[in-house]
């Protein structure tokens, strides 16, 4: 069987990058004997690949391909990826499959917060028209059952739970320093401004540690004792989950929460938000 995947995450260098890779490389472990192609627009560098994957690239960059598709209904994932016969779709697009597909599903942040998003954005997910794509799906995957719980309830869609793994502890050498860590987009809904608040009142008690923030975005992270390191290579966030004090993710809506998972497989506890998708991950091993 040969399948094409809708891979433009790769070129982000975000946890979504690290979720694409990982489950490919599950699933060519698990399925050799298929043909795993993975179409990644335009020439920007990506992440690593998996041993078994190939990779199409196109001309025509990520936001001019999909407004082509948009607009005409071209060109489809299956055609670029030279035939398929099932389309892995690991977030809502608007490209078509070209094939029978299976679309994955991390939230449903832009119908619940529309104010996060960019007009741009906002355009993007309507001309993706994400329900009625999973409508049309052969099959739909959730990361979590908090996720496949709202879909059943908002879209009266049933999904496969699919939770993510992370990679195991790689062999680093710890940053120095005591730190707490983000890591993850600078949006609103991941509540960056939360964050800086409660960090400069515990430094005012006395707390003698930086912030280490891991990411980029439209949002700001900064304050005093706050250290932007921007996007980092797996071995530099390695090497600052080893060792921080904490991972702090106070968001507001969560689909699944990574970095509190792959904090914890360096022995890293987490301060979490009250979401259920912490509960059903991290249970009772974190601060909320």
């Amino acid at each position: 069987m040969r399948v094409a995947v809708d891979a433009r995450a790769l070129g982000s260098g975000r946890g979504v990058a690290r979720w694409v890779r990982g489950v490919l490389g599950a699933l060519t472990e698990a399925h050799p004997e298929d043909d795993w192609v993975a179409v990644v627009p335009g020439r920007a560098p990506v992440a690593e690949v998996p041993a078994g994957v190939g990779i199409v690239r196109t001309a025509l960059p990520s936001r001019a391909l999909h407004g082509s598709a948009a607009l005409t209904g071209r060109p489809r994932i299956a055609a670029l990826a030279g035939g398929a016969d099932v389309v892995w779709l690991p977030a809502p697009a608007p490209a078509a499959a070209g094939a029978p597909y299976v679309l994955s599903v991390h939230d449903r942040s832009w119908e619940q917060r529309p104010g996060d998003f960019t007009r741009y954005e906002r355009t993007w997910h309507v001309v993706a028209r994400p329900r009625a794509q999973a409508c049309g799906a052969a099959a739909v995957t959730a990361v979590s059952n908090a996720v496949a719980d709202d879909l059943r309830g908002a879209w009266g869609v049933d999904a496969h739970v699919v939770s993510p793994g992370v990679a195991a502890a790689r062999a680093v050498t710890p940053r120095p320093g005591r730190r707490l860590l983000w890591v993850g987009a600078l949006e609103p809904r991941k509540a960056p401004g939360v964050l800086a608040a409660a960090f400069d009142a515990a430094r005012g008690r006395g707390l003698d540690a930086e912030l280490v923030v891991v990411g980029s975005g439209r949002e700001t992270l900064a304050g005093r004792g706050v250290v932007a390191a921007g996007d980092v290579d797996d071995d530099t966030l390695a090497a600052l989950y080893a060792g921080a004090l904490a991972v702090v993710t106070p968001s507001l809506l969560e689909g699944f929460g990574l970095p509190a998972l792959e904090a914890a497989a360096y022995g890293t506890p987490a301060i979490v938000s009250d979401l259920p998708c912490f509960a059903e991950t991290l249970g009772d091993a974190a601060l909320r």
